[in-house]
């Protein structure tokens, strides 16, 4: 009886966590639309000020890492921010044409921790009323299950057997 009262939990818990991926993705996204948006700014505003010099960005950042080591750091970061962006922009391109479906398969996207803990702070988790939603929760509740499940039938076969050899 306990058992199932655990499993049942187990696929309950499964249930309203995945259900959240569609809403928490979606703010993930919106985010990284925002973050994408001032990194553009950035890598423009750089990019003009090395065209308005004659450069091109890649003898820009080594014109500023010739200098002093303030230019070498400063170099790296900006060379850092230019790889972020680009980075970022090609997930964000994948993820805005992606359903909740493929958005979940595309999860290697959800990578940038600061976009992500972000987004997690101001996450508020809700009962999901959308198809989708429903079919996380189901997936949800079966791996749920299906893990508290598996885990009660290890304990049973470990605890089970020293029992029997006990006796």
């Amino acid at each position: 009886m306990i058992a199932r009262a655990l499993t049942l939990a187990g696929g309950l818990t499964g249930a309203a966590g995945l259900s959240q991926f569609p809403e928490f993705s979606q703010q993930y996204i919106q985010r990284m639309g925002g973050a994408v948006d001032e990194l553009s700014r950035f890598v423009a505003e750089f990019d003009a000020d090395a065209s308005a010099l004659g450069v091109s960005r890649e003898e820009a950042l080594v014109e500023l890492a010739a200098g002093s080591d303030m230019g070498r750091a400063r170099a790296q970061t900006v060379a850092q921010t230019i790889a972020r962006h680009a980075r970022l922009e090609a997930d964000l391109a994948v993820l805005q044409t992606a359903g909740p479906f493929t958005r979940a398969y595309e999860m290697r996207r959800f990578r940038d921790s600061e976009i992500a803990a972000r987004a997690w702070e101001a996450y508020q988790p809700a009962l999901p009323l959308t198809f989708e939603g429903g079919l996380f929760a189901g997936t949800g509740f079966l791996g749920g299950l299906g893990f508290i499940g598996g885990l009660m039938a290890l304990l049973r076969a470990l605890f089970g057997r020293r029992t029997r050899q006990s006796a």
